[in-house]
């Protein structure tokens, strides 16, 4: 276990003594109340929640008994607040480090799990792949039905890498702190760790200090992107063409939001 002193210059005290809030029979309004504003903060990245943007429905069916915190998680995190915040103007690889760092309380491990999940989204859509991550043997595991996700990446637990530990810290940059609020908070925080194979310097949350870390790894994984050209262009087709794209994994976001934008249909993405 991390020390109290460690945690503080680190800026993930909160965290060593940490209880997680789950629901329990017979609960309180106020221990209800505190469920539902941990969901919030932490499904939402710390963000704030105007009171018209709140799920009223929801929180009731929940405060009523007749969903599970779990089923909670998971409507807030297919709603359009979630999608406004944190889908609709975000590249899909920052899109999917925050679902692992929401939903699963740590960072992505290796550029697989990215590249699982963005072939999952492409190929069976926004649920199917946020439903993966709270459908997970992982989840149920460490959340069950009532337990609000929290932060697992500052602790060592069974079925974990040490290499998530530094990852985390890409993620979270303190108590204080939002996934909407920080400098360029939309692009890929982990993309260029990630492509190297590579464990960055963990760094305190509000300081530039390094602490300590180890770079491994050297390697450029390249990604073969295959589309059909959009049937939508204005100059006649004959019929719909297979095209390719090799990219580095650096690109690759950048490359998926492009090809979007110009209306190709994305048919599969994998190593090259």
């Amino acid at each position: 276990m991390t020390s109290e002193t460690s945690a503080r210059l680190l800026g993930f005290e909160p965290f060593v003594q940490f209880t997680p809030v789950e629901l329990r029979h017979n609960a309180s309004e106020s221990d209800i109340q505190g469920i539902i504003w941990a969901t919030y903060r932490q499904v939402l990245g710390n963000d704030h929640v105007m009171s018209a943007e709140r799920l009223i429905s929801s929180e009731s069916l929940l405060r009523q008994g007749h969903i599970r915190v779990c089923d909670f998680v998971r409507t807030l995190a297919l709603s359009e607040l979630y999608k406004e915040k944190f889908f609709y103007s975000t590249p899909n690889v920052r899109f999917i480090e925050l679902n692992f760092k929401h939903l699963l309380g740590r960072a992505p491990y290796d550029e697989s799990e990215i590249t699982e999940h963005v072939n999952l989204y492409i190929q069976q859509g926004y649920e199917a792949e946020i439903n993966s991550y709270i459908d997970s043997a992982e989840y149920q595991d460490n959340f069950g039905e009532q337990i609000v996700p929290y932060y697992r990446g500052f602790a060592t637990q069974r079925g974990q890498k040490t290499v998530g530990f530094g990852r985390i810290f890409q993620l979270y940059r303190g108590v204080a702190s939002s996934d909407r609020a920080r400098v360029n908070h939309k692009k890929g925080t982990l993309t260029t760790e990630l492509a190297r194979n590579s464990a960055s310097p963990v760094r305190a949350a509000n300081t530039s200090k390094e602490l300590q870390g180890v770079t491994g790894g050297n390697r450029e994984q390249l990604y073969r992107i295959r589309v059909s050209q959009s049937a939508s262009q204005r100059r006649p087709q004959v019929r719909l063409g297979m095209q390719e794209y090799v990219v580095s994994y650096e690109l690759l976001s950048s490359t998926l939001q492009r090809l979007n934008q110009r209306g190709c249909r994305i048919m599969d993405v994998s190593p090259a």
